[in-house]
């Protein structure tokens, strides 16, 4: 009895998505079984730190700085960069 290329393929196409599923709903089980076991925790409130205005000491070095990566970068000579301003983020 020789069993067929289709089904073999089918056995483990079938495995596979099996075994998948399986992984699936163990991580499911998992993670609903840490949340229950797990104690939320309590803590003060988190307060942001009010946005201080800070000064670029030598802004000009900075701009020379910046405007040499930019231009290293782009593979450009530094006098073709011309930066417009600068925003802290």
């Amino acid at each position: 009895m020789e069993i067929s290329n289709t089904f073999v393929i089918l056995m483990g196409l079938g495995t596979v998505f099996f075994g998948l599923v399986c992984i699936i709903l163990i991580c499911y089980l998992m993670s609903y079984v840490i949340q229950k076991l797990s104690k939320p925790e309590t803590s003060a409130p988190i307060t942001t730190p009010a946005p201080t205005k800070s000064t670029i000491a030598n802004r000009q070095e900075f701009i020379a700085a910046v405007s040499a990566v930019i231009a290293e970068d782009l593979g450009t000579d530094i006098s073709a960069i011309r930066i417009l301003s600068v925003k802290e983020l």
